[in-house]
């Protein structure tokens, strides 16, 4: 029988590392919205759970960091987030409020006119506008990520023209959100400390491969 190859077992390792290590920083990182998930229903406590969902975008951030510095060569993680979240969290916190913003107005918007004879023509129109957010702010971290030094309003831009001229990376990354947040809400222990990382991975892939028409050679963005 051939033997595997040690750089076989290197990468494994490698792959094992990065997963439970950003999963880890994660679930330190998001404590508060997780604390809140689980002790509290979710229905009546939205509102806290929006403001602690702002922060997370900040994680969220910092493990695309981390995701960009483990394809450079780096195999540490739990230096890296720490580092990427230094150097990215007054961007991601900003659009991370951003987002979270449009996305909480439009469903409340939606709950409340879905009743009324107006909600037929308006909640498709938020639904849209949400799921737009979400999209520019998942492209919006990556590029953070790339080049934290870049103007918020031209990140804002250059994600929301991207993401809807790439729809279908778009697609794809929203349906791994959207997956990755059924998981949390049944499961948050399980949705942030084993799946995180492997979803995050996907969407930094999709939006990194979105935002390349606007990376200069360098590895910045535009």
């Amino acid at each position: 029988m051939k033997r595997i190859p040690h750089g076989v077992y290197a990468t494994l390792f490698g792959a094992a590392h990065l997963v439970l290590g950003t999963n880890v920083a994660l679930a330190v990182w998001c404590l508060p919205f997780i604390a809140l998930l689980v002790t509290t229903d979710p229905s009546l406590s939205w509102p806290l759970l929006a403001l602690a969902a702002v922060p997370a975008g900040c994680g969220i951030c910092a493990a695309f960091g981390v995701f960009r510095s483990h394809s450079g060569g780096d195999p540490s993680v739990l230096r890296a987030f720490l580092r990427q979240l230094r150097a990215t969290w007054r961007p991601a916190l900003a659009l991370s409020a951003i987002v979270v913003a449009v996305v909480t107005v439009a469903a409340v918007d939606v709950f409340v006119l879905v009743p009324t004879g107006a909600g037929a023509v308006v909640a498709p129109l938020l639904v849209v506008i949400a799921l737009l957010a979400v999209a520019t702010g998942a492209v919006g971290l990556v590029a953070i990520a790339e080049s934290p030094a870049s103007r918020l309003r031209d990140v804002v831009r250059i994600s929301l023209l991207l993401a809807v001229r790439r729809w279908p990376l778009t697609v794809l990354s929203l349906v791994v959100v959207g997956v990755q947040a059924a998981v949390v809400s049944a499961a948050p222990a399980c949705g942030l400390g084993l799946t995180a990382a492997a979803c995050l991975y996907i969407v930094w892939a999709g939006g990194r491969h979105t935002l390349q028409p606007a990376l200069r050679p360098a590895g910045e963005a535009a």
